[in-house]
């Protein structure tokens, strides 16, 4: 293929590349009303531009003052190069012969799951649901470490309830969007409408339960919409990267109702598993990998699904953008290349707070504020050690961010903070929470 220009199926094919870049770096709700509506246009090399189809002028606008930077770094990781995004409505795109319509949607199915011994068991439960919602195992609460095949797992019930009972309504979302729609739902008076879309759901999915853990308020509200949707016989499936008995701020009577029904963990795959993953996900792709290719990549990338989908994405991208057929030496570069983008994003200051903010239903802004109430003391002493803990900051600089404040005033906030976690369970379980919450983002 000619490097000056890319074709629009080489572009389309490699776009799922710079989706899942960006899918790691903003919300969920973020990527779905923004990123995801985008349609890739034409990739010109000798040019430096990359054209994007979007839905209207208002959806223009909002990526142009928001995602841009965003999208022109994916492009940069993935194709090595600087592009210009120009973004363009369908009015202003020339109508094609064949319209090509993509979606990732094939790969959320029990069919494209593939089962080993660290992971039948989950599986087994997740199709028992999927075949007769709310009659066997609820709630179904599936833990195990991130990569595993959680999320893949949940969208494949999602997928096949969807299509065997359409009648029934099915809400999807993470643990910490429900946070972030509760305190949007309060701050604008909307809280019934958002206890009737929860509370009236025949099927409720919530991926990452762990991170409504400490967050007072969310818990009360998540009680209430499990009581309600248990009673009346709906089906709850949740998923964790631990046990609830593990999540250290979890509510005892929110942690005895996740034990209520089923709970299934999901280990990291075999080698056989491995190689049965690679050779799935190349033949989707429909791309050849040679065997040997097939086992260099299951020996280096042990415990991580979604690595090894990504090595061969990415392998598929060298093949369509440079003409490069699978071998060990693409299998390395690939695998150098996931790893690196695989590295948890730098921790900002504004993360931490955000995070903090959440767990103490006050707003960043208060936290950085001069305000005094309790409760915005308890989260700005919290947010400071959390801060030094994660960032290593000297006080100086912890105190800068926090609205201007001096040394002293940091130094005394972590003596305080110190103190109440070596005396008060509580505020040092809340504390390691939080901190594990943020690292796993």
């Amino acid at each position: 293929m000619e490097r000056e220009n890319g074709s629009m199926e080489s572009f389309s094919e490699a776009w799922s590349l710079v989706c899942d870049y960006c899918k790691g770096r903003i919300t969920e709700v973020a990527f779905t009303t923004w990123i995801s509506r985008i349609e890739p246009v034409e990739l010109d090399f000798a040019g430096n531009i990359a054209v994007l189809q979007v839905p209207n002028d208002f959806h223009r606008q909002t990526l142009t003052r928001c995602y841009t930077s965003l999208l022109t770094e994916a492009l940069e990781h993935i194709f090595g190069m600087t592009f210009n995004i120009r973004f363009v409505i369908p009015e202003e795109v020339a109508p094609k012969e064949e319209e090509t319509v993509s979606s990732e949607d094939y790969e959320y199915t029990f069919d494209t799951f593939i089962v080993g011994p660290s992971n039948k068991f989950a599986h087994a439960a997740c199709m028992a649901v999927a075949t007769k919602p709310a009659t066997l195992y609820n709630p179904l609460f599936i833990y195990g470490n991130s990569g595993l095949g959680k999320t893949h797992l949940l969208r494949a019930i999602y997928n096949s309830i969807a299509q065997n009972y359409p009648e029934m309504t099915i809400i999807y979302i993470k643990g910490d969007d429900f946070t972030n729609e509760m305190i949007d739902a309060i701050r604008h008076g909307t809280t019934q409408d958002f206890h009737e879309r929860y509370r009236k759901a025949d099927i409720l999915l919530v991926d990452d339960i762990q991170f409504i853990a400490g967050k007072d308020s969310t818990q009360e509200e998540f009680f209430h919409t499990f009581n309600s949707l248990y009673e009346a016989h709906r089906q709850i499936v949740l998923t964790s990267d631990r046990p609830a008995k593990d999540i250290a701020t979890l509510e005892e009577r929110l942690l005895t109702r996740f034990e209520w029904g089923l709970t299934a963990d999901v280990q990291p795959p075999d080698f056989e598993t491995r190689i049965a993953i690679i050779r799935r996900k190349a033949e989707l792709l429909q791309i050849d990998i040679p065997d040997v290719v097939c086992e260099y990549i299951a020996n280096r990338v042990k415990n991580n699904i979604r690595q090894l989908e990504g090595i061969v994405k990415k392998m598929k991208a060298y093949y369509l953008l440079n003409g490069d057929m699978p071998s060990i030496n693409t299998a390395q570069a690939a695998i150098s290349d996931i790893m690196s983008n695989e590295q948890p994003t730098p921790l900002t200051v504004e993360k931490i707070i955000e995070e903090v903010a959440r767990t103490f239903g006050v707003s960043a802004a208060d936290i950085r504020s001069s305000k005094r109430s309790s409760n915005i003391s308890k989260a700005r002493q919290m947010a400071m050690y959390v801060v030094r803990e994660i960032t290593q900051l000297p006080t100086a600089s912890i105190g800068e961010e926090f609205g201007g404040r001096d040394h002293s005033t940091v130094v005394y906030s972590l003596q305080e903070m110190e103190k109440k976690i070596g005396k008060d369970s509580r505020t040092r379980a809340t504390a390691e929470d939080i901190i594990k919450n943020i690292r796993d983002r």
